[in-house]
């Protein structure tokens, strides 16, 4: 199953484990997200994933903004203890 998050973000049950990409990438966005946190640039980032423009790293910041907000029809599955 194929869920169109963005422009620019997808989540595919067949790439990455579902976890959101990219489109046409197998960059996950945490991990765009978890250099972000770690003081790299926009610049560095797109060095080192040159299929990414400023637009995706744009893009992965406003899917996490909405994600934290509760938007995007975003839905976080926690099990109960049994």
């Amino acid at each position: 199953m194929r869920v169109e998050i963005n422009e620019y973000i997808v989540a595919d049950s067949e790439i990455c484990h579902g976890k959101p990409t990219f489109k046409g990438t197998r960059i996950m966005v945490w991990q765009v997200l978890e250099m972000l946190e770690g003081g790299i640039s926009i610049k560095e980032i797109i060095e080192d994933f040159p299929s990414l423009t400023p637009e995706h790293i744009k893009a992965a910041l406003h899917y996490a903004a909405n994600l934290t907000r509760g938007r995007d029809n975003v839905t976080i599955n926690i099990p109960l203890p049994a």
